[in-house]
Protein backbone atom coordinates (compact mmCIF):
# COMPACT_ATOMS: atom_id res chain seq x y z
CA UNK A 1 0.00 0.00 0.00
CA UNK A 2 1.15 3.42 -0.99
CA UNK A 3 2.14 5.85 2.01
CA UNK A 4 0.66 9.09 1.12
CA UNK A 5 0.97 11.70 2.77
CA UNK A 6 -0.70 14.54 3.91
CA UNK A 7 0.54 17.43 1.56
CA UNK A 8 -0.82 15.52 -1.71
CA UNK A 9 -4.15 16.54 -0.52
CA UNK A 10 -3.19 19.94 -0.89
CA UNK A 11 -4.58 22.16 -3.44
CA UNK A 12 -0.72 22.25 -4.88
CA UNK A 13 -1.40 18.96 -5.48
CA UNK A 14 -4.79 19.20 -7.08
CA UNK A 15 -3.93 16.85 -10.29
CA UNK A 16 -4.23 13.86 -7.67
CA UNK A 17 -7.26 14.86 -6.85
CA UNK A 18 -8.68 15.11 -10.50
CA UNK A 19 -6.82 11.73 -10.45
CA UNK A 20 -9.31 10.36 -7.82
CA UNK A 21 -12.27 11.92 -9.53
CA UNK A 22 -11.53 10.52 -12.29
CA UNK A 23 -12.05 7.09 -11.03
CA UNK A 24 -15.38 7.03 -9.41
CA UNK A 25 -18.41 5.51 -10.98
CA UNK A 26 -21.12 7.81 -13.84
CA UNK A 27 -23.02 7.47 -11.09
CA UNK A 28 -20.61 8.54 -8.19
CA UNK A 29 -19.42 11.65 -10.58
CA UNK A 30 -23.26 12.32 -11.12
CA UNK A 31 -23.58 12.68 -7.05
CA UNK A 32 -20.73 14.24 -6.76
CA UNK A 33 -21.43 17.25 -8.74
CA UNK A 34 -24.78 17.53 -7.38
CA UNK A 35 -22.96 18.20 -4.01
CA UNK A 36 -20.19 20.78 -5.43
CA UNK A 37 -23.38 22.54 -7.03
CA UNK A 38 -25.40 22.65 -3.55
CA UNK A 39 -21.88 23.53 -1.84
CA UNK A 40 -21.79 26.47 -4.62
CA UNK A 41 -25.53 27.90 -4.44
CA UNK A 42 -25.54 27.20 -0.35
CA UNK A 43 -22.47 29.43 -0.21
CA UNK A 44 -23.65 32.26 -2.94
CA UNK A 45 -27.17 32.22 -0.72
CA UNK A 46 -25.43 32.76 2.42
CA UNK A 47 -23.16 35.91 1.14
CA UNK A 48 -26.19 37.23 0.11
CA UNK A 49 -28.10 36.95 3.28
CA UNK A 50 -24.93 38.22 4.86
CA UNK A 51 -24.58 40.97 2.77
CA UNK A 52 -28.27 42.00 2.11
CA UNK A 53 -28.05 42.18 6.33
CA UNK A 54 -25.71 44.52 6.21
CA UNK A 55 -26.59 46.69 2.85
CA UNK A 56 -29.19 49.12 3.29
CA UNK A 57 -30.95 50.95 0.30
CA UNK A 58 -31.20 54.76 0.04
CA UNK A 59 -31.92 57.86 -2.38
CA UNK A 60 -29.63 58.43 -4.83
CA UNK A 61 -28.86 61.17 -7.36
CA UNK A 62 -30.77 61.01 -11.24
CA UNK A 63 -33.48 60.71 -13.04
CA UNK A 64 -35.69 62.74 -15.18
CA UNK A 65 -39.20 64.06 -14.16
CA UNK A 66 -41.78 64.71 -17.10
CA UNK A 67 -43.94 67.05 -15.65
CA UNK A 68 -47.07 68.69 -17.32
CA UNK A 69 -48.08 71.90 -17.11
CA UNK A 70 -51.83 73.30 -18.44
CA UNK A 71 -51.11 76.40 -19.68
CA UNK A 72 -47.81 79.19 -20.91
CA UNK A 73 -45.16 80.76 -18.84
CA UNK A 74 -45.94 84.14 -19.26
CA UNK A 75 -44.32 85.78 -16.07
CA UNK A 76 -41.92 82.88 -14.10
CA UNK A 77 -41.26 85.93 -11.44
CA UNK A 78 -42.23 85.69 -7.96
CA UNK A 79 -43.59 89.01 -8.03
CA UNK A 80 -45.52 88.86 -10.81
CA UNK A 81 -46.52 85.29 -10.91
CA UNK A 82 -50.32 85.03 -11.41
CA UNK A 83 -50.96 81.36 -13.10
CA UNK A 84 -50.11 77.86 -11.96
CA UNK A 85 -47.69 77.65 -14.74
CA UNK A 86 -46.06 80.47 -13.58
CA UNK A 87 -45.78 79.66 -9.65
CA UNK A 88 -44.70 76.31 -10.06
CA UNK A 89 -41.48 77.29 -12.26
CA UNK A 90 -40.81 80.08 -9.82
CA UNK A 91 -40.88 78.10 -7.00
CA UNK A 92 -37.95 75.65 -8.19
CA UNK A 93 -36.32 78.83 -9.34
CA UNK A 94 -36.74 81.27 -6.84
CA UNK A 95 -36.13 81.04 -3.07
CA UNK A 96 -37.04 83.34 -0.01
CA UNK A 97 -35.95 84.34 3.12
CA UNK A 98 -38.14 81.42 4.94
CA UNK A 99 -39.77 78.72 3.48
CA UNK A 100 -42.48 75.79 4.18
CA UNK A 101 -41.10 72.47 5.17
CA UNK A 102 -43.70 69.82 6.13
CA UNK A 103 -45.92 72.17 7.34
CA UNK A 104 -43.99 74.49 9.02
CA UNK A 105 -42.13 77.98 7.96
CA UNK A 106 -38.37 77.51 8.36
CA UNK A 107 -35.54 79.96 7.72
CA UNK A 108 -34.01 79.86 4.12
CA UNK A 109 -32.26 82.13 2.93
CA UNK A 110 -32.07 83.65 6.41
CA UNK A 111 -29.54 81.84 8.69
CA UNK A 112 -31.84 83.58 11.60
CA UNK A 113 -34.51 85.87 12.46
CA UNK A 114 -36.86 87.33 15.33
CA UNK A 115 -39.76 89.11 16.35
CA UNK A 116 -39.93 92.32 18.59
CA UNK A 117 -41.99 91.75 22.03
CA UNK A 118 -44.43 94.20 20.32
CA UNK A 119 -44.80 92.13 17.12
CA UNK A 120 -44.17 95.30 14.89
CA UNK A 121 -40.46 94.35 13.43
CA UNK A 122 -39.19 91.27 11.86
CA UNK A 123 -35.10 90.69 11.89
CA UNK A 124 -33.82 89.00 9.43
CA UNK A 125 -30.14 87.77 9.06
CA UNK A 126 -29.37 86.17 5.86
CA UNK A 127 -26.76 82.67 5.41
CA UNK A 128 -23.39 83.78 4.36
CA UNK A 129 -22.99 81.50 1.17
CA UNK A 130 -26.34 82.75 -1.14
CA UNK A 131 -25.62 83.25 -4.63
CA UNK A 132 -27.86 84.09 -7.74
CA UNK A 133 -27.59 81.08 -10.27
CA UNK A 134 -24.83 83.43 -12.34
CA UNK A 135 -22.98 83.57 -9.23
CA UNK A 136 -23.32 86.91 -7.61
CA UNK A 137 -23.63 87.36 -4.07
CA UNK A 138 -27.12 87.55 -3.26
CA UNK A 139 -27.54 90.45 -0.02
CA UNK A 140 -30.14 92.22 1.65
CA UNK A 141 -29.84 94.58 -1.19
CA UNK A 142 -31.67 92.58 -3.33
CA UNK A 143 -33.84 91.85 -0.42
CA UNK A 144 -34.96 95.57 -0.15
CA UNK A 145 -35.10 95.43 -3.98
CA UNK A 146 -37.89 92.40 -4.49
CA UNK A 147 -39.62 94.43 -2.20
CA UNK A 148 -39.84 97.81 -3.44
CA UNK A 149 -40.65 96.46 -6.38
CA UNK A 150 -44.09 94.36 -5.11
CA UNK A 151 -45.01 97.85 -3.34
CA UNK A 152 -44.60 99.58 -6.67
CA UNK A 153 -48.63 100.83 -7.65
CA UNK A 154 -47.06 100.53 -11.35
CA UNK A 155 -46.09 96.72 -11.38
CA UNK A 156 -49.30 95.73 -9.99
CA UNK A 157 -47.93 92.95 -8.26
CA UNK A 158 -50.49 90.40 -6.75
CA UNK A 159 -48.33 90.21 -3.47
CA UNK A 160 -48.57 93.70 -2.82
CA UNK A 161 -51.22 93.55 -0.43
CA UNK A 162 -48.61 91.39 1.62
CA UNK A 163 -45.96 94.55 1.63
CA UNK A 164 -48.93 97.68 2.23
CA UNK A 165 -47.57 99.48 5.11
CA UNK A 166 -44.23 97.84 5.51
CA UNK A 167 -40.91 99.54 5.59
CA UNK A 168 -37.95 98.00 4.92
CA UNK A 169 -34.22 98.87 6.76
CA UNK A 170 -31.21 97.68 5.65
CA UNK A 171 -29.29 97.02 8.34
CA UNK A 172 -26.16 95.77 6.73
CA UNK A 173 -25.28 93.22 3.35
CA UNK A 174 -26.82 90.48 6.01
CA UNK A 175 -29.42 91.76 8.30
CA UNK A 176 -32.28 93.36 7.16
CA UNK A 177 -35.12 94.61 9.31
CA UNK A 178 -39.05 95.20 8.09
CA UNK A 179 -41.43 97.06 10.04
CA UNK A 180 -45.04 96.84 10.47
CA UNK A 181 -47.24 100.49 11.35
CA UNK A 182 -49.38 97.08 13.44
CA UNK A 183 -49.04 93.99 14.63
CA UNK A 184 -49.96 90.78 11.79
CA UNK A 185 -48.81 87.45 13.42
CA UNK A 186 -49.12 85.93 9.82
CA UNK A 187 -46.83 88.31 8.19
CA UNK A 188 -43.95 85.74 8.19
CA UNK A 189 -46.03 83.86 5.25
CA UNK A 190 -44.74 86.83 3.20
CA UNK A 191 -41.65 86.46 3.45
CA UNK A 192 -41.73 83.10 1.60
CA UNK A 193 -41.40 85.49 -1.65
CA UNK A 194 -38.37 84.64 -3.85
CA UNK A 195 -35.70 87.10 -3.70
CA UNK A 196 -35.01 88.85 -7.23
CA UNK A 197 -31.54 89.74 -8.26
CA UNK A 198 -31.27 93.12 -8.17
CA UNK A 199 -28.27 93.73 -10.36
CA UNK A 200 -30.22 92.23 -13.19
CA UNK A 201 -33.81 93.52 -12.75
CA UNK A 202 -32.30 97.39 -11.59
CA UNK A 203 -31.77 97.95 -15.46
CA UNK A 204 -34.90 97.49 -16.36
CA UNK A 205 -37.69 100.33 -16.22
CA UNK A 206 -41.19 99.80 -15.04
CA UNK A 207 -43.05 100.16 -18.38
CA UNK A 208 -40.68 97.26 -19.86
CA UNK A 209 -40.13 95.25 -16.57
CA UNK A 210 -43.52 92.86 -17.63
CA UNK A 211 -42.10 92.31 -20.98
CA UNK A 212 -37.98 91.54 -19.82
CA UNK A 213 -36.65 87.88 -21.45
CA UNK A 214 -36.00 87.63 -17.73
CA UNK A 215 -39.67 86.14 -17.26
CA UNK A 216 -39.12 83.84 -19.36
CA UNK A 217 -35.44 82.92 -18.65
CA UNK A 218 -35.64 83.66 -14.92
CA UNK A 219 -31.78 83.90 -13.05
CA UNK A 220 -32.32 82.79 -9.41
CA UNK A 221 -31.35 81.07 -6.24
CA UNK A 222 -33.23 78.27 -5.67
CA UNK A 223 -32.52 74.65 -5.96
CA UNK A 224 -33.19 74.28 -10.09
CA UNK A 225 -31.93 76.50 -12.98
CA UNK A 226 -33.38 76.76 -16.33
CA UNK A 227 -30.99 74.53 -18.36
CA UNK A 228 -32.73 74.89 -21.84
CA UNK A 229 -35.89 75.95 -22.95
CA UNK A 230 -37.68 74.55 -26.17
CA UNK A 231 -40.57 76.59 -28.39
CA UNK A 232 -41.75 75.82 -31.66
CA UNK A 233 -41.93 77.42 -34.97
CA UNK A 234 -43.88 80.32 -33.69
CA UNK A 235 -41.54 81.04 -30.62
CA UNK A 236 -44.31 79.52 -28.17
CA UNK A 237 -42.25 77.92 -25.59
CA UNK A 238 -43.36 73.84 -25.77
CA UNK A 239 -41.14 72.93 -22.78
CA UNK A 240 -39.03 74.01 -19.77
CA UNK A 241 -35.65 71.71 -18.74
CA UNK A 242 -34.87 72.92 -15.40
CA UNK A 243 -31.27 71.16 -13.72
CA UNK A 244 -30.37 71.06 -10.72
CA UNK A 245 -28.14 74.09 -9.47
CA UNK A 246 -24.68 73.07 -8.26
CA UNK A 247 -24.37 76.11 -6.02
CA UNK A 248 -27.45 75.73 -4.39
CA UNK A 249 -26.42 76.58 -0.83
CA UNK A 250 -29.19 74.36 0.49
CA UNK A 251 -30.34 70.03 -0.04
CA UNK A 252 -29.92 69.47 -3.87
CA UNK A 253 -32.70 67.68 -4.74
CA UNK A 254 -31.97 63.98 -6.03
CA UNK A 255 -33.86 64.48 -9.17
CA UNK A 256 -31.30 65.72 -11.80
CA UNK A 257 -33.93 67.29 -14.53
CA UNK A 258 -37.33 68.01 -14.30
CA UNK A 259 -38.85 69.25 -17.49
CA UNK A 260 -41.74 70.74 -17.84
CA UNK A 261 -44.19 70.53 -21.08
CA UNK A 262 -47.36 72.26 -21.89
CA UNK A 263 -50.93 71.55 -22.76
CA UNK A 264 -53.53 73.36 -24.15
CA UNK A 265 -56.35 72.02 -21.41
CA UNK A 266 -56.55 68.81 -18.74
CA UNK A 267 -57.67 66.45 -22.08
CA UNK A 268 -54.75 67.12 -24.28
CA UNK A 269 -52.68 66.60 -20.66
CA UNK A 270 -54.18 63.21 -19.75
CA UNK A 271 -53.53 62.18 -22.74
CA UNK A 272 -49.83 62.39 -22.45
CA UNK A 273 -49.86 60.82 -18.81
CA UNK A 274 -51.97 57.58 -21.34
CA UNK A 275 -49.36 57.50 -23.85
CA UNK A 276 -46.52 58.32 -21.51
CA UNK A 277 -45.13 61.19 -22.61
CA UNK A 278 -45.23 62.64 -19.50
CA UNK A 279 -45.00 61.71 -15.71
CA UNK A 280 -46.60 63.65 -13.81
CA UNK A 281 -49.75 65.72 -13.80
CA UNK A 282 -50.86 68.56 -11.08
CA UNK A 283 -54.95 70.09 -11.08
CA UNK A 284 -56.17 67.40 -12.28
CA UNK A 285 -59.91 67.16 -12.12
CA UNK A 286 -61.74 64.58 -9.48
CA UNK A 287 -63.94 62.55 -12.10
CA UNK A 288 -60.85 62.04 -14.08
CA UNK A 289 -58.81 61.51 -10.97
CA UNK A 290 -61.10 59.02 -9.82
CA UNK A 291 -60.67 57.03 -13.57
CA UNK A 292 -57.77 57.11 -13.10
CA UNK A 293 -57.09 55.57 -10.04
CA UNK A 294 -59.21 52.38 -10.90
CA UNK A 295 -56.16 51.24 -12.96
CA UNK A 296 -54.10 49.40 -10.98
CA UNK A 297 -51.60 48.38 -13.74
CA UNK A 298 -50.57 52.24 -15.02
CA UNK A 299 -47.73 53.25 -14.38
CA UNK A 300 -48.47 56.24 -12.42
CA UNK A 301 -50.42 57.18 -8.75
CA UNK A 302 -53.33 59.25 -7.72
CA UNK A 303 -52.07 61.45 -4.31
CA UNK A 304 -54.28 64.03 -2.55
CA UNK A 305 -54.03 66.29 0.35
CA UNK A 306 -56.54 68.43 1.61
CA UNK A 307 -56.54 72.18 0.55
CA UNK A 308 -57.57 75.22 3.15
CA UNK A 309 -60.57 75.96 1.07
CA UNK A 310 -64.01 75.55 2.22
CA UNK A 311 -67.39 75.86 0.15
CA UNK A 312 -70.71 76.69 1.64
CA UNK A 313 -73.80 78.39 0.99
CA UNK A 314 -73.62 81.78 2.49
CA UNK A 315 -76.95 83.34 3.58
CA UNK A 316 -77.97 86.99 2.99
CA UNK A 317 -79.80 87.74 5.78
CA UNK A 318 -81.08 91.25 4.17
CA UNK A 319 -81.92 90.18 1.04
CA UNK A 320 -84.02 87.48 2.03
CA UNK A 321 -85.85 88.09 5.59
CA UNK A 322 -86.71 84.42 5.67
CA UNK A 323 -83.59 83.51 6.26
CA UNK A 324 -83.15 85.71 9.71
CA UNK A 325 -85.25 83.01 11.39
CA UNK A 326 -82.66 81.13 13.33
CA UNK A 327 -84.90 77.99 13.24
CA UNK A 328 -85.09 78.18 9.68
CA UNK A 329 -81.02 78.37 8.95
CA UNK A 330 -80.70 75.58 11.99
CA UNK A 331 -83.27 72.79 9.50
CA UNK A 332 -81.15 74.01 6.33
CA UNK A 333 -78.50 73.48 7.77
CA UNK A 334 -79.82 69.42 9.25
CA UNK A 335 -81.19 68.94 5.70
CA UNK A 336 -78.31 68.75 3.66
CA UNK A 337 -76.05 65.93 2.07
CA UNK A 338 -72.88 66.70 2.88
CA UNK A 339 -71.04 63.46 2.12
CA UNK A 340 -73.10 62.55 -0.95
CA UNK A 341 -71.82 66.13 -2.08
CA UNK A 342 -68.39 65.02 -1.67
CA UNK A 343 -68.89 61.67 -3.09
CA UNK A 344 -70.71 63.21 -6.24
CA UNK A 345 -69.29 66.00 -7.22
CA UNK A 346 -65.75 65.39 -5.91
CA UNK A 347 -65.95 61.77 -6.69
CA UNK A 348 -64.58 61.57 -2.56
CA UNK A 349 -61.37 63.89 -3.26
CA UNK A 350 -62.41 66.16 -0.58
CA UNK A 351 -63.30 66.17 3.19
CA UNK A 352 -67.93 67.16 4.01
CA UNK A 353 -67.30 69.86 6.38
CA UNK A 354 -69.70 71.66 9.09
CA UNK A 355 -67.41 74.40 10.60
CA UNK A 356 -65.48 77.36 9.03
CA UNK A 357 -62.33 75.97 8.64
CA UNK A 358 -61.36 72.10 7.89
CA UNK A 359 -60.34 69.98 11.11
CA UNK A 360 -57.22 69.24 9.15
CA UNK A 361 -56.53 73.08 9.37
CA UNK A 362 -57.75 73.67 12.63
CA UNK A 363 -58.04 70.56 14.84
CA UNK A 364 -61.14 70.42 16.75
CA UNK A 365 -60.67 66.84 18.29
CA UNK A 366 -64.28 65.94 16.38
CA UNK A 367 -64.04 65.16 12.73
CA UNK A 368 -67.69 63.87 12.62
CA UNK A 369 -69.75 65.73 10.09
CA UNK A 370 -73.81 66.50 10.45
CA UNK A 371 -75.62 63.46 8.86
CA UNK A 372 -78.30 64.95 7.30
CA UNK A 373 -81.84 64.47 8.93
CA UNK A 374 -84.84 65.68 6.70
CA UNK A 375 -87.72 64.20 9.16
CA UNK A 376 -85.74 66.33 12.31
CA UNK A 377 -85.14 69.34 10.12
CA UNK A 378 -89.51 69.21 9.70
CA UNK A 379 -90.03 68.05 13.13
CA UNK A 380 -87.94 70.85 14.14
CA UNK A 381 -90.01 73.56 11.93
CA UNK A 382 -93.13 72.50 13.06
CA UNK A 383 -92.61 72.37 16.35
CA UNK A 384 -92.22 75.89 15.83
CA UNK A 385 -94.73 76.97 13.93
CA UNK A 386 -94.55 76.53 10.58
CA UNK A 387 -96.62 74.39 8.58
CA UNK A 388 -96.29 72.59 4.83
CA UNK A 389 -98.81 73.15 2.64
CA UNK A 390 -100.26 70.03 1.19
CA UNK A 391 -100.37 70.64 -2.09
CA UNK A 392 -97.02 72.33 -2.61
CA UNK A 393 -94.98 70.56 -0.02
CA UNK A 394 -93.56 74.30 1.00
CA UNK A 395 -93.16 75.16 5.05
CA UNK A 396 -95.13 79.01 5.48
CA UNK A 397 -95.85 80.95 9.08
CA UNK A 398 -97.40 84.17 9.83
CA UNK A 399 -94.64 86.42 11.13
CA UNK A 400 -95.68 88.66 14.34
CA UNK A 401 -97.07 91.00 11.37
CA UNK A 402 -99.22 87.88 10.81
CA UNK A 403 -98.15 88.62 7.00
CA UNK A 404 -97.17 84.99 5.81
CA UNK A 405 -93.45 83.88 5.09
CA UNK A 406 -92.71 80.84 2.91
CA UNK A 407 -89.48 79.05 3.26
CA UNK A 408 -88.50 80.25 -0.49
CA UNK A 409 -85.28 82.11 -1.71
CA UNK A 410 -82.46 81.89 -4.39
CA UNK A 411 -79.24 80.21 -4.71
CA UNK A 412 -76.35 81.62 -6.74
CA UNK A 413 -73.99 80.58 -7.88
CA UNK A 414 -70.76 80.23 -10.86
CA UNK A 415 -71.28 78.59 -13.73
CA UNK A 416 -68.74 75.62 -13.23
CA UNK A 417 -69.50 72.25 -13.46
CA UNK A 418 -68.82 71.51 -9.72
CA UNK A 419 -70.49 74.44 -8.30
CA UNK A 420 -73.65 73.74 -10.06
CA UNK A 421 -73.72 69.86 -9.30
CA UNK A 422 -73.54 71.00 -5.62
CA UNK A 423 -76.06 73.61 -5.77
CA UNK A 424 -78.43 71.25 -7.47
CA UNK A 425 -77.75 68.68 -4.80
CA UNK A 426 -78.03 71.50 -2.18
CA UNK A 427 -81.64 72.38 -4.15
CA UNK A 428 -82.99 68.87 -4.07
CA UNK A 429 -82.09 68.29 0.19
CA UNK A 430 -84.16 71.84 0.81
CA UNK A 431 -86.87 71.09 -1.46
CA UNK A 432 -86.99 68.02 -0.10
CA UNK A 433 -87.01 69.43 3.38
CA UNK A 434 -90.17 71.91 2.33
CA UNK A 435 -88.39 74.55 0.66
CA UNK A 436 -88.85 76.43 -2.18
CA UNK A 437 -85.42 77.31 -3.94
CA UNK A 438 -84.62 78.41 -7.48
CA UNK A 439 -81.06 78.03 -8.42
CA UNK A 440 -79.31 81.26 -10.29
CA UNK A 441 -76.20 80.23 -12.32
CA UNK A 442 -74.00 83.03 -14.10
CA UNK A 443 -70.43 83.13 -15.50
CA UNK A 444 -67.61 84.10 -13.03
CA UNK A 445 -67.21 87.42 -13.71
CA UNK A 446 -70.72 88.38 -13.64
CA UNK A 447 -71.32 86.75 -10.46
CA UNK A 448 -68.36 88.62 -8.96
CA UNK A 449 -69.60 91.85 -10.49
CA UNK A 450 -73.08 92.41 -10.62
CA UNK A 451 -74.13 89.81 -7.38
CA UNK A 452 -70.98 89.63 -5.00
CA UNK A 453 -70.12 93.25 -5.25
CA UNK A 454 -73.72 94.82 -4.96
CA UNK A 455 -74.23 91.71 -2.40
CA UNK A 456 -77.67 91.40 -4.65
CA UNK A 457 -78.17 87.57 -3.34
CA UNK A 458 -80.45 85.52 -1.32
CA UNK A 459 -78.29 82.49 -0.60
CA UNK A 460 -74.86 82.27 -2.35
CA UNK A 461 -72.64 78.94 -3.20
CA UNK A 462 -69.42 80.20 -2.78
CA UNK A 463 -65.84 79.28 -1.99
CA UNK A 464 -63.09 80.82 0.66
CA UNK A 465 -59.29 80.46 -0.17
CA UNK A 466 -58.14 80.55 3.28
CA UNK A 467 -54.58 80.48 2.69
CA UNK A 468 -52.01 79.04 4.81
CA UNK A 469 -51.80 82.33 7.49
CA UNK A 470 -55.45 81.02 8.34
CA UNK A 471 -56.68 84.57 8.45
CA UNK A 472 -60.10 84.65 8.53
CA UNK A 473 -60.43 88.57 9.11
CA UNK A 474 -61.92 89.69 5.25
CA UNK A 475 -64.51 86.59 5.52
CA UNK A 476 -66.01 87.73 9.27
CA UNK A 477 -65.21 90.45 10.23
CA UNK A 478 -67.96 93.57 10.10
CA UNK A 479 -65.57 95.68 8.59
CA UNK A 480 -65.75 93.54 5.70
CA UNK A 481 -69.68 93.32 5.06
CA UNK A 482 -68.75 95.23 2.31
CA UNK A 483 -67.12 94.92 -1.09
CA UNK A 484 -64.33 94.42 -1.99
CA UNK A 485 -64.40 92.63 2.08
CA UNK A 486 -65.43 89.03 1.69
CA UNK A 487 -67.97 88.90 4.06
CA UNK A 488 -70.20 87.98 1.94
CA UNK A 489 -73.14 87.31 4.45
CA UNK A 490 -72.71 91.03 5.91
CA UNK A 491 -72.18 89.11 9.09
CA UNK A 492 -71.94 91.29 12.21
CA UNK A 493 -70.80 90.00 15.68
CA UNK A 494 -68.71 92.21 18.19
CA UNK A 495 -67.67 89.13 19.63
CA UNK A 496 -66.15 87.37 16.67
CA UNK A 497 -64.89 91.10 15.44
CA UNK A 498 -62.64 90.97 18.50
CA UNK A 499 -61.63 87.47 18.46
CA UNK A 500 -60.71 88.17 15.09
CA UNK A 501 -58.56 91.04 15.71
CA UNK A 502 -56.63 89.36 18.73
CA UNK A 503 -55.74 86.09 16.43
CA UNK A 504 -54.24 88.49 13.72
CA UNK A 505 -51.95 90.31 16.61
CA UNK A 506 -50.68 87.65 18.50
CA UNK A 507 -47.92 84.73 17.97
CA UNK A 508 -48.21 82.45 19.96
CA UNK A 509 -49.39 79.06 18.58
CA UNK A 510 -51.74 77.57 21.57
CA UNK A 511 -53.45 81.18 22.35
CA UNK A 512 -54.63 81.34 18.52
CA UNK A 513 -55.69 77.77 18.53
CA UNK A 514 -57.78 79.03 21.42
CA UNK A 515 -59.21 81.58 19.90
CA UNK A 516 -59.72 79.97 16.84
CA UNK A 517 -62.13 77.44 18.50
CA UNK A 518 -64.36 79.90 20.61
CA UNK A 519 -65.01 82.01 17.10
CA UNK A 520 -66.00 78.80 15.57
CA UNK A 521 -68.71 77.74 18.17
CA UNK A 522 -69.73 81.48 18.42
CA UNK A 523 -70.25 81.27 14.44
CA UNK A 524 -71.04 77.69 14.06
CA UNK A 525 -74.20 78.57 16.76
CA UNK A 526 -75.19 81.57 14.61
CA UNK A 527 -75.39 79.62 11.32
CA UNK A 528 -74.53 82.65 9.02
CA UNK A 529 -73.57 80.07 6.11
CA UNK A 530 -73.94 76.46 6.46
CA UNK A 531 -70.64 74.92 5.08
CA UNK A 532 -70.64 71.94 3.02
CA UNK A 533 -67.50 70.36 1.76
CA UNK A 534 -63.31 71.28 1.16
CA UNK A 535 -62.35 69.84 -1.61
CA UNK A 536 -58.69 68.01 -1.76
CA UNK A 537 -55.37 68.86 -4.32
CA UNK A 538 -54.50 65.74 -6.66
CA UNK A 539 -51.36 65.31 -7.97
CA UNK A 540 -50.39 62.43 -10.93
CA UNK A 541 -46.99 60.95 -10.49
CA UNK A 542 -45.39 57.96 -11.10
CA UNK A 543 -45.40 55.43 -8.90
CA UNK A 544 -41.25 54.81 -8.92
CA UNK A 545 -41.34 58.32 -7.15
CA UNK A 546 -40.52 58.10 -3.51
CA UNK A 547 -39.95 60.50 -0.64
CA UNK A 548 -42.81 62.85 -2.01
CA UNK A 549 -44.78 64.18 0.73
CA UNK A 550 -47.95 66.73 0.53
CA UNK A 551 -47.81 69.15 3.39
CA UNK A 552 -50.20 72.63 3.52
CA UNK A 553 -50.92 72.85 -0.33
CA UNK A 554 -52.57 76.19 -0.89
CA UNK A 555 -51.45 76.67 -4.76
CA UNK A 556 -50.32 73.65 -6.80
CA UNK A 557 -47.04 75.20 -6.66
CA UNK A 558 -46.96 74.32 -2.87
CA UNK A 559 -46.08 70.43 -3.90
CA UNK A 560 -42.98 71.84 -4.87
CA UNK A 561 -41.91 72.57 -0.91
CA UNK A 562 -40.60 68.86 -0.47
CA UNK A 563 -39.04 68.56 -3.81
CA UNK A 564 -35.20 68.07 -2.32
CA UNK A 565 -36.57 64.86 -0.67
CA UNK A 566 -38.03 63.50 -3.75
CA UNK A 567 -35.85 60.72 -5.93
CA UNK A 568 -36.09 58.26 -8.34
CA UNK A 569 -33.51 56.49 -8.46
CA UNK A 570 -31.66 54.51 -5.43
CA UNK A 571 -28.38 52.89 -4.44
CA UNK A 572 -27.67 50.11 -1.84
CA UNK A 573 -24.89 51.21 0.83
CA UNK A 574 -23.41 49.07 3.66
CA UNK A 575 -25.48 50.39 7.23
CA UNK A 576 -22.19 51.54 8.12
CA UNK A 577 -21.79 54.13 5.60
CA UNK A 578 -25.52 55.26 5.41
CA UNK A 579 -25.31 58.14 7.64
CA UNK A 580 -22.61 59.62 5.84
CA UNK A 581 -25.11 59.60 2.66
CA UNK A 582 -26.50 62.56 1.25
CA UNK A 583 -30.00 62.01 3.59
Amino acid sequence: MPDIQPKELGFKKSPKIINYIRQFSATEKAIFGVFVLAAIIATIVMAGKINSHFMTEIPSSGGELREGLIGLPRSVNPILAITDVDRDISSLVYSGLMRWDDGRLVPDLAKSYKVSDDGLTYSFVLRSDIRFQDGTLLTTDDVAFTIQKIQDAVLKSPRKSDWTNVTVQIISPTEIHFVLKQAYSPFLTNTTVGILPKHIWNTVNDDQFIFSHYNIEPIGSGPYEISSVKNDGAGIPVSYNLSTWSGYYGKVPYVNTITFSFFADEEKALTAIDEGTIDSLATVGAAEAAKLATDKAASYAVLQSPLPRIFGVFFNQNQAPVLADDIVRQALNMAVDRKAIVDNVLSGYGSPIDEPLPSNIVPTGDDAVKVPDITAAQALLEKNGWKKDLSTGIYSKANAKKVVQTISFDIYTADTPDLKQAAEMVKASWEKMGAQIDLRVFNASDLYQNVIRTRKYDALLFGELIGKDRDLYAFWHSSQIKAPGLNVSMYTNSKIDQLLEDIRTTSDLDVRATKYAQFENLLTADIPAIFLYSPNFIYIVPKTLKGITLHDITVPGDRWNSVTNWYLKTENVWKFFASGKKE
